[in-house]
């Protein structure tokens, strides 16, 4: 168990409805969250402990890079109003991907954000990634879990 800050977004705010992958926002039983990904990277699955609610990182914010923060996504202004600024306990159910982050990102280093994160990445990876032009990448692929 870890305790977070949690801010709230949503599909009408800047950036739309799709996700750092460029697939469209989940607000369904596993929800999009946004995060820094050197700190909680591409494809971290969590559940908030007080509310049972489950996310998984699938997108980024300037606003996040450097913080513990994570965005949790909302499906209207309303509850991402409701929602506002909490600090929560929450559970990591499976631990996301460095290397698939890497691959995101990579295509993206002109934003200051963006080389912050690899920057991030690249001291925690074991050995240097090759960063190169990536076909698509699932959220999903290439999770670790935490026994």
């Amino acid at each position: 168990m870890q305790k977070v800050r949690t801010t709230a977004y949503t599909h009408s705010e800047r950036g739309g409805r799709h996700n750092a992958l460029g697939l469209c926002l989940s607000g369904r039983r596993v929800m999009s969250a946004a995060s820094d990904w050197s700190r909680f990277p591409l494809g971290t699955h969590f559940r908030i402990v007080d509310t049972k609610e489950e996310y998984i990182i699938d997108d980024y914010g300037t606003a996040l890079v450097g913080t513990n923060t994570i965005d949790l996504y909302k499906p209207s202004r309303l509850q991402m109003k409701r929602w506002g600024v909490r600090h929560v306990d929450i559970d990591i159910l499976q631990w996301g991907s460095e290397t698939q982050s890497l691959k995101v990102l990579g295509p993206r280093v002109k934003h200051r954000c963006v080389r912050q994160m690899i920057a991030g990445l690249q001291k925690k990876a074991p050995a240097p990634v090759q960063v190169s032009n990536p076909t698509k990448v699932s959220a999903q692929a290439s999770i670790r879990t935490i026994d």
